[in-house]
């Protein structure tokens, strides 16, 4: 089923490959089109039978607990960004000369459905920090006067985006390897990859893998590929993508910019890339003190954000107002409360060791919460790096033995306190813990640089369970 076909749904088989939140969406659009679906899951749960039965009311077929047999007849699988690509489902597929799709890839085909006219796509994607900049580069649109939304993996359906009534100037869409993996014909207007750190190498099998996936963002881009001057695996995706005639790579750095650069000069956010004669002139954007918080790594975001804007055409006082209007979301790096003179800051979507490492790059004097369910990560570049910060730690959860380890190899003399329970109560105990090692101008900064689900349902209950330990010390 080539890109040709994609006007003509009616009677194809389709197999949708999961249910949630892109898996339900997908089928009730490919049915709603007139394709005969059949949705296949893994999961056979209470929860997994109700949403079979709303989709079985509608006329698809549903089949649970066998996520692996290829049904008869199936054309087409759009998969769930999170299937891994050696699940048996997909090496049928591949034998049978069956294409995959993710959701993206889906939504990407359908933009123009009956005749629709297309919004251009500004995408982002990085280890850390997509959430925030995608938000960030959707506040600066809107101040310039554009319709637009932020969508795709920040928890807003991109097959509603691109089908919905409303209709947009342009999208803001956050990406992740997932559904770059699955996302082969996407062709972005411009596109930034903030970072790269080992992350998913599980599901990817390796960090060439995984970084591979994370560069389909710059294929076929028209005006833009900004990649991250700090980091020089983003440039090298940008060297490695093959996009369209005149494409320019645009590089955002916290230090002063050189020409096709944004970057920062004397506590102003600049550009010296979209302005004419960019070896001599650059246009004030933001100071810096516009971005919230001011932690280094939230500026970088920020400059990415710019640059896409830019790229855009959107004007240098849309990027100021657009900044200032912004909010961050609930639990990164969040300022909670000071008490007795130390702040209390949360960040506890800091869920793998690159987001930890910037988050305490932001702070001078620390008592760090820390721990968790820790993926397969090593903790010995974080710990060095971030010694000379370090005034004490208290570790909680399921794999602090390995944090515990590289502090006794990289920060021997830092105190180390070890909560050994991992029930959600332990959080407040080590809120305690850290106030006990906190002086007068420190920051107690919960930067877990671990997952949640070992104590937690998620990094937002975990965030919520430290602003309510911190507010019975301040009580």
């Amino acid at each position: 089923m080539g890109s040709q076909e994609v006007t003509d749904w009616q009677g194809k088989h389709v197999t949708v490959a999961g249910l949630g939140v892109s898996g339900i969406p997908a089928a009730k659009v490919l049915h709603g089109l007139g394709a005969l679906v059949t949705v296949v899951n893994d999961g056979d749960d209470e929860r997994s039978r109700a949403q079979a039965a709303d989709l079985e009311a509608l006329g698809v077929t549903v089949r649970l607990g066998d996520g692996a047999t290829l049904p008869e007849g199936t054309e087409l699988i759009v998969t769930a960004p999170g299937w891994q690509p050696d699940k048996p489902l997909f090496a049928a597929a591949a034998a049978a000369g069956v294409p995959v799709w993710g959701d993206v890839e889906l939504a990407w085909r359908l933009r123009e459905l009956d005749g629709r006219k297309a919004a251009p796509w500004l995408a982002v994607t990085g280890t850390n920090g997509k959430t925030t900049t995608v938000q960030m580069l959707a506040s600066i649109l809107r101040a310039a006067g554009l319709r637009t939304a932020a969508v795709g993996n920040i928890g807003v359906s991109l097959l509603d985006a691109v089908l919905g009534e409303e209709e947009y100037d342009v999208l803001a869409v956050e990406l992740s390897s997932y559904q770059l993996h699955w996302a082969p014909s996407l062709r972005a207007h411009s596109a930034a990859v903030l970072n790269l750190a080992p992350d998913h190498l599980d599901w990817h099998g390796s960090m060439e893998a995984y970084a591979a996936d994370k560069g389909r963002i710059y294929e076929g881009n028209r005006v833009a590929c900004v990649y991250n001057v700090a980091d020089g695996a983003t440039e090298d995706l940008v060297r490695a993508a093959d996009v369209e005639e005149g494409c320019r790579a645009v590089g955002f750095t916290l230090g002063a910019p050189g020409p096709s650069q944004l970057g920062v000069v004397d506590g102003i956010l600049v550009d010296r890339a979209f302005v004419e004669n960019r070896q001599k002139n650059a246009q004030e954007l933001a100071e810096v003190s516009d971005v919230r918080p001011p932690a280094p790594h939230n500026i970088a975001n920020a400059l990415a954000a710019a640059a896409l804007a830019r790229a855009f055409g959107v004007p240098a006082r849309a990027v100021r107002d657009g900044l200032r209007d912004f909010t961050p979301d609930a639990h990164r790096i969040a300022h909670v409360a000071d008490v007795d003179r130390v702040a209390y800051v949360d960040d506890s979507k800091a869920t793998n060791t690159h987001a930890a490492e910037a988050s305490l790059a932001a702070y001078e004097s620390i008592v760090w919460i820390a721990g968790g369910l820790a993926k397969g990560a090593t903790f010995d570049e974080l710990v060095a790096k971030s010694a000379k910060r370090l005034r004490g730690v208290v570790l909680i959860g399921a794999d602090r033995a390995l944090i515990r380890e590289a502090l006794a190899r990289h920060a021997p003399e830092v105190p180390v306190v070890d909560l050994d329970r991992t029930d959600t109560g332990a959080m407040l105990a080590a809120v305690r813990e850290a106030e006990r090692l906190a002086e007068p101008g420190d920051t107690v900064l919960l930067a877990p640089a671990c997952a949640s689900m070992d104590m937690f349902a998620n990094y937002n209950k975990r965030g919520d369970a430290f602003a309510e330990a911190v507010r019975e010390l301040g009580a």
